[in-house]
């Protein structure tokens, strides 16, 4: 049953982050541009990290997606056993919300780098770095819908509730991203 959709956010997220710290290592190594290697250095070493990231939460998910599978396989053959198998189901699901939510935030942070990508670095690689928005964006609206299905099966709802309300900020915020890189590659090609 892997991978499954969340698991895919995340390694999309991961070829966006890639890209992004691909453009800053050409960056700073570009003739004439010695001066600045210690700038993209720091952008690739960031970008790097969102990548590393990101990659740990594709199988993290997978392994959420277990936990939960785990609870449901609890004995339920008396009072205990329902209430313990319940509490486990509980607190699997509240991790397989958390896991795309931190998805979703990496694959948002990571645009930071795309988006620095975009305004100084090799222009003739702002096509790679809007792929990476793009990656990243679609990290985010995946992993989103992730969060969504995993949180409305929650009994905590203050937990749940204000999940899907940060998570709703970081889709806002993506795809505002998203509009303002299309704008800018258009208006730069």
């Amino acid at each position: 049953m892997a991978p499954g959709g969340g698991s895919i956010a995340a390694y999309v997220g991961t070829l966006g982050a890639a890209l992004g710290t691909m453009v800053a290592n050409l960056s700073a190594h570009k003739a004439g541009w010695d001066d600045k290697w210690e700038f993209y250095s720091k952008w690739a070493e960031k970008g790097q990290a969102y990548k590393d990231k990101l990659l740990f939460l594709v199988d993290e998910d997978t392994n959420s997606f277990n936990k939960i599978m785990d609870a449901f396989r609890l004995p339920k053959d008396n009072p205990q056993e329902v209430a313990a198998r319940k509490a486990a189901i509980e607190a699997a699901t509240q991790y397989a919300t958390e896991i795309p939510f931190q998805v979703m935030e990496t694959a948002r942070n990571s645009m930071e780098v795309m988006q620095a990508m975009l305004k100084d670095g090799l222009q003739s690689s702002l096509s790679d770095s809007a792929v990476g928005i793009l990656c990243a964006k679609t990290a985010v609206l995946g992993a989103y819908f992730n969060v969504r299905i995993n949180a409305k099966d929650l009994k905590d709802r203050e937990f749940a509730d204000n999940i899907l309300a940060r998570a709703e900020a970081i889709y806002q915020e993506a795809l505002a991203i998203e509009n303002e890189t299309i704008a800018l590659v258009n208006e730069k090609m």
